[in-house]
């Protein structure tokens, strides 16, 4: 039988082990207070603005016994609101997580462990742990991060700044993590080391479990001069959603070409072998946390070779024209060479749907 063991100061205690048993902290961390008192006491960085955001997972809903394990979820958590950051072109600096647990479920053991996936994500950035907060639920676990990074004054990088004329980019090929949860339910196993899995399915369900918010990316980003990239936003809930995001924050219209949209070669043989679309996977499938946004037109190779020169790349996927008619579409897309333009779909992962 499961059980937690100890009473709630206890389990803080042994979850928020000291920074020194988990790494050196970061440098000029600016944490003047942190886990020890009623609230942490930070200092924000000389001419930057603070960007905050939050993100919770919930068991059944974001992950269960057959998709995740214990670390998984705790670094999954961290770097999905890690990655609303990296969305806004800012630099990760503190966090706080506050945990909610139905004590009869889970073990002291298996909480730990989630915590070591949590920091381990956490220290990768270079992110502090300040707080939180830890308290039963009658049923079902679940994490919520709130992260604090900084950005530049008047620089960060927001949805509603696309305009016609943009060209249209992604970071990276998308639809893995939909197409590992796929695999990933298809076995119907408890969740195991990714290194026992077929070869094949590895990269799918890395991508799953161990997402990476695209700091690299975010910050060649920010880096550019003003006003070379327009909007940007985190492929959480799918490429399809997120360019409507852009689009009706912005007031235009983004029409997207599918033979562009960038696929894993893992990604294009496992669909096959399941006879699933993968355009749909990295259209509808979310939580690959790629970013998604648009540059000036006539600055586009520019930023692209800005990319090449770092090491990596950007795929041009779309484009941005003035916005439709009323009864016109905020996105559409081509979905073959020379094939007509048709409107997409509003889907994309939506808790309320």
């Amino acid at each position: 039988m499961k059980g937690i063991g100890m009473d709630e100061f206890a389990l803080i205690r042994r979850l928020n082990r000291p920074r020194s048993d988990r790494g050196a902290a970061p440098a000029a961390s600016g944490v003047k207070m942190g886990i020890g008192d009623d609230a942490a006491v930070l200092r924000p960085s000389s001419g930057r603005e603070l960007v905050v955001s939050c993100d919770t997972m919930v068991e059944t809903v974001h992950f269960k016994p057959e998709t995740m394990r214990s670390d998984d979820i705790g670094y999954k958590a961290m770097a999905a609101a890690l990655s609303d950051l990296a969305a806004m072109g800012a630099e990760p600096r503190w966090a706080l997580v506050a945990l909610t647990v139905p004590p009869q479920s889970w073990t002291a053991d298996e909480l730990r462990e989630l915590y070591d996936g949590l920091y381990a994500c956490a220290d990768r950035y270079g992110v502090a742990v300040v707080g939180g907060d830890t308290t039963s639920s009658p049923a079902g676990l679940t994490v919520t991060v709130t992260v604090i990074g900084e950005a530049a004054d008047g620089r960060s990088l927001l949805r509603s700044a696309a305009e016609p004329g943009d060209a249209v980019f992604v970071t990276g090929p998308l639809g893995g993590s939909a197409a590992g949860l796929h695999a990933l339910l298809a076995r119907g196993e408890r969740a195991g080391p990714i290194e026992r899995l077929p070869e094949p399915l590895q990269p799918l369900v890395r991508a799953h479990r161990r997402p990476e918010p695209r700091f690299d990316a975010a910050r060649l980003l920010a880096a550019a001069e003003p006003g070379v990239c327009g909007a940007l936003n985190d492929v959480s809930d799918g490429l399809a959603s997120e360019a409507r995001e852009i689009a009706e924050a912005s007031g235009v219209r983004i029409a997207l070409d599918g033979a562009s949209i960038p696929l894993a070669d893992e990604l294009s043989e496992y669909a096959a072998s399941v006879g699933a679309d993968p355009l749909e996977w990295a259209l509808y499938g979310g939580e690959d946390f790629e970013l998604v946004g648009t540059v000036r037109r006539d600055r586009a190779e520019e930023l692209a070779a800005a990319f090449e020169r770092a090491g990596r790349r950007i795929w041009f996927v779309g484009q941005v024209s003035a916005a439709a008619a009323e009864d016109g579409a905020a996105v559409t897309i081509v979905r073959e060479p020379g094939g007509a333009e048709v409107p997409l779909a509003k889907n994309g992962y939506n808790h309320f749907a």
